[in-house]
């Protein structure tokens, strides 16, 4: 009875440091979560908030061809997409005959990056110089169509660059979590499961020859390059440089922060944190939250060492509580460390807005 009473002590002190562990370990590195405690049910609050800002995003644009004749295909922002005939097949590779539809998303603004939660970073937070993010779908009636294995689709943006060649990157809305635990019959298991960013995308580049860059055209002014698969984000980005010092930067949430943002795993966080630098088009998210921080003090962090000092750009800070938006944008210059700190820190006081003005705020940031 002795030994059965102090396991049972044991396991009541331990399942708490368990859960902390895993949340942090599932915001700062969701590619290797390893625990047998499920992840909270989505927050109410996130939902509302993300859901708000998909319907004040980018729109697809929807056009119908024809399969047995080359098509080409001019969006709004006069990017073209040339789709070869009998390119497209049905998934278990057959071919397609008559009409299809084609549905394409852009994003080429850092307001529409928010609104449609596509932060340019790399898998390292490192920032990307963004030249536009591009999606493709296409359609025969409720059957998805991909690309046949030769095939691709060429596409020309409208550009003025000093660049001849742009790195290509691919862009992923979900990552594959690892979750361990005992099954029914007392035996070890992992089960992998896929769930939504909460960086809102993992950019990794592109390394398929003849579809890893954007070539600069300056006879058409337009940058080519090839999508070579559908229903996948494809972004065309620069790495931006500096020379400065980097440091890591801590956002800290005076008030009105959300504290389901530390337990959100679903991509659906009710208090989120952006930062534009100056003279870029590049939207960084914030999304590692700051781990057990005492009250005044909840927030994000930055990648370690990833943010230039002297780096001068606008925070937007947003949060959804109890129904009611709150955000305040802030200029800022990236100060350096104070003394002996690793880091240096930003501090917000979010204040209630309407939809209205949460829109207008976020459209600013271009």
């Amino acid at each position: 009875m002795r030994t059965k009473s102090m396991y049972v002590a044991a396991c009541c002190i331990s399942m708490p440091l368990l859960f902390g562990a895993c949340s942090k370990q599932m915001k700062n590195d969701p590619l290797s979560l390893k625990s047998g405690i499920a992840a909270a049910a989505p927050d109410p609050d996130g939902a509302a908030l993300h859901k708000f800002l998909r319907q004040n995003g980018p729109a697809f644009e929807t056009f119908t061809i024809s399969t047995q004749e080359q098509s080409v295909i001019k969006t709004r922002s006069s990017t073209t997409y040339t789709i070869s005939k009998n390119s497209l097949i049905k998934p278990d590779g057959s071919p397609v005959s008559g009409s299809v539809q084609i549905s394409i998303k852009e994003i080429s603004t850092p307001a529409n990056m928010i609104f449609a939660d596509r932060q340019t970073g790399t898998k390292n937070g490192d920032a990307l110089v963004s030249y536009g993010e591009f999606f493709v779908r296409a359609q025969q009636g409720s059957t998805t169509l991909k690309l046949r294995a030769d095939s691709a689709i060429k596409v020309q943006v409208p550009a003025r660059v000093d660049i001849k060649q742009i790195p290509m990157w691919d862009g992923d809305t979900t990552v594959t979590v690892s979750t361990s635990g005992y099954d029914y019959i007392n035996q070890f298991i992992t089960i992998t499961t896929q769930v939504s960013a909460n960086k809102g995308i993992d950019w990794q580049q592109v390394t398929t020859p003849g579809s890893a860059y954007a070539l600069f055209d300056g006879t058409t002014s337009t940058l080519n390059f090839r999508l070579d698969s559908l229903i996948k984000w494809r972004n065309c980005d620069a790495l931006a440089s500096s020379p400065n010092p980097k440091t890591t930067v801590l956002a800290y949430f005076n008030t009105n922060y959300n504290p389901a943002t530390g337990t959100s795993y679903s991509g659906e966080e009710p208090s989120m944190l952006y930062f534009k630098p100056t003279g870029q088009n590049t939207i960084i998210k914030f999304y590692n939250t700051i781990f057990t921080p005492p009250a005044g003090f909840e927030g994000f962090l930055s990648y370690q060492n990833t943010i230039p000092v002297g780096q001068q750009g606008t925070f937007l800070a947003i949060s959804s509580i109890a129904g009611v938006f709150y955000a305040e944008k802030k200029l800022v210059t990236i100060a350096a460390p104070v003394g002996s700190l690793n880091y240096t820190t930003v501090s917000f006081n979010p204040v209630p807005v309407s939809a209205t003005a949460l829109v207008a705020l976020i459209n600013s940031m271009n």
